[in-house]
């Protein structure tokens, strides 16, 4: 398993390329998202966080995270995306994270399906002797249906060769977003289980992801979070490492 820990210099030049990203696609503050006509649209997140935690396991070491993700999308359904953060992996020199996301979204009615893959990359990262590649490939299916005020929503993800190399893997989660009456603030819940084929090279077992965090809108479009997530991964089972550990995580976010 693997962490990673970016410096405060690595964390302000994630910032700026994201924000260069969004400004390049032609951002405005006050709007949802930018249109450029013949179907196509474009829409992006810069995010600020105490952790980044993919399936509930720390990603940068229990450390903040600053990131950003853009999309650009056509009125049929399809899109391509792209998103970034720092990382910190222990015993690597893996200090980013640049993922290459593209799909097929759809909504009929209140029934929304998203047929999509995702390329996980490290940018900067080289394997030393007796590691593995860390970049890998997963294919990955949402449906969300809503009936107001509830969204329920799941997650299907299938990768050939996990991270790390860790083989054939598994990733299968359901939940819910209650959007409550007071200032449009959405409560959500989250249950996932996660198969992998090689745990000794993941560095973790099979394990149980649970989370509940709370989204509260401010204008502008930007937002803030908090949340408790948590697996059943023991720390001896986390190598030592307190990665896996149930953790309390706060965010800020301003999306366009």
């Amino acid at each position: 398993m693997q962490e990673r820990i970016g410096p405060l210099h690595m964390l302000k030049k994630l910032a700026v390329c994201a924000l260069g990203l969004f400004v390049a696609a032609g951002a405005a503050p006050a709007s949802a998202q930018v249109e450029f006509g013949s179907g196509f649209s474009a829409t992006g997140t810069v995010t600020g966080a105490t952790d980044y935690v993919f399936r509930n396991i720390s990603q940068t070491r229990n450390r903040p995270a600053i990131q950003g993700s853009a999309e650009l999308s056509h009125e049929v359904g399809l899109y391509i995306g792209t998103f970034a953060s720092n990382v910190a992996f222990p015993n690597t020199n893996a200090r980013q994270e640049v993922d290459l996301i593209g799909g097929y979204r759809r909504t009929i009615d209140n029934f929304t399906f998203d047929i999509g893959g995702t390329w996980y990359t490290y940018p900067g990262y080289s394997e030393q002797p007796g590691q593995y590649q860390l970049a890998y490939a997963e294919a990955i299916l949402k449906l969300k249906y809503e009936l107001e005020p509830v969204t329920f929503v799941g997650t299907a993800a299938w990768s050939p060769d996990f991270f790390g190399s860790s083989g054939n893997s598994l990733w299968l989660e359901g939940g819910a977003d209650w959007k409550t009456p007071l200032h449009d603030i959405v409560i959500s819940g989250r249950i996932g289980y996660q198969w992998i084929d090689n745990n000794a090279r993941f560095g973790a077992p099979d394990y149980l992801a649970y989370s509940i965090y709370v989204t509260v809108p401010i204008a502008y479009g930007f937002s803030v979070a908090a949340g408790f997530y948590g697996t059943n991964i023991s720390q001896s089972e986390c190598g030592g490492l307190k990665v896996c550990d149930n953790r309390f995580i706060a965010s800020v976010s301003w999306t366009f």
